[in-house]
């Protein structure tokens, strides 16, 4: 008989933390499908994030460090240079990723280190309680916007690849959703097409996914979803926003 579906060797046996109808739990398996497919696993380092995958370390099968917040792309700079032969990548929520690490995101891309960065984005600050973002939704309520994000009084949110697209060192930067199933394998070849990215040495690479938290957002794991295609990708629009094509 043909196996059509198993578990990837890169991810553990070890059970998750995170809520019913959150995303990591899919990008975990999604990067791990990757990493097993392009026979990388031996040479992969993965960089944890603080927020709620800060125990990613425990469900992938390979290498993984922690990063204190924010830091991710200032750490997996430093063991990329040191080890240029691995395959590194960050993987960072939005708080960590477009709040307090908003400096190591851009200059690592402005430097155009040949990384590549899964940034999952949904919207909202999830282990700690639900707190607005830097990519909350305009009128989007959360344990500190109980009326609605504010745009005249907190800003507008930050669309992560608009911005980072207009720096010169970076070199493949997609949006994706896990909204739908057409959504979620999307996801997965733009996570490959980032590693690979970073195989031809073209320079730095990050794949944004619109991801479900659906604990805070109080809704149902459908909802959710639902939300996604919906809602939030119309405020950001899934696509590439940039994919150079020559070696750096």
């Amino acid at each position: 008989m043909n196996v059509l579906y198993k578990k990837p060797e890169s991810l553990t046996k070890e059970i998750t933390i995170y809520c019913p109808g959150c995303g990591h739990g899919i990008i975990h398996r999604l990067i791990a499908e990757v990493v097993d497919e392009l026979g990388i696993r031996e040479k992969t380092i993965g960089i944890a994030p603080v927020g709620c995958a800060v125990l990613a370390y425990n469900y992938f099968n390979f290498d993984v460090t922690e990063a204190a917040h924010g830091r991710p792309p200032a750490v997996a700079t430093g063991i990329k240079r040191c080890l240029p032969d691995r395959i590194v990548f960050a993987y960072q929520g939005d708080g960590d990723l477009a709040a307090i690490g908003t400096a190591e995101i851009v200059h690592a891309a402005a430097r155009g280190e040949n990384i590549s960065v899964i940034f999952v984005n949904n919207g909202i600050y999830g282990m700690t309680k639900g707190q607005m973002a830097p990519t909350t939704l305009p009128g989007e309520k959360t344990t500190t916007t109980t009326k609605g994000r504010d745009t005249s009084y907190h800003g507008f949110p930050i669309r992560v690849c608009e911005l980072l697209a207009t720096l010169d060192g970076s070199a493949y930067l997609e949006r994706t959703e896990l909204g739908s199933i057409q959504g979620i394998i999307g996801t997965k070849r733009a996570i490959k097409k980032a590693f690979n990215c970073q195989i031809e040495k073209r320079g730095f690479s990050l794949v944004e996914v619109l991801s479900a938290c659906p604990t805070n957002w109080k809704k149902t794991p459908a909802e959710a979803m639902a939300w996604i295609r919906t809602v939030m990708a119309n405020y950001f629009p899934v696509g590439v926003y940039k994919d150079i094509k020559e070696q750096v």
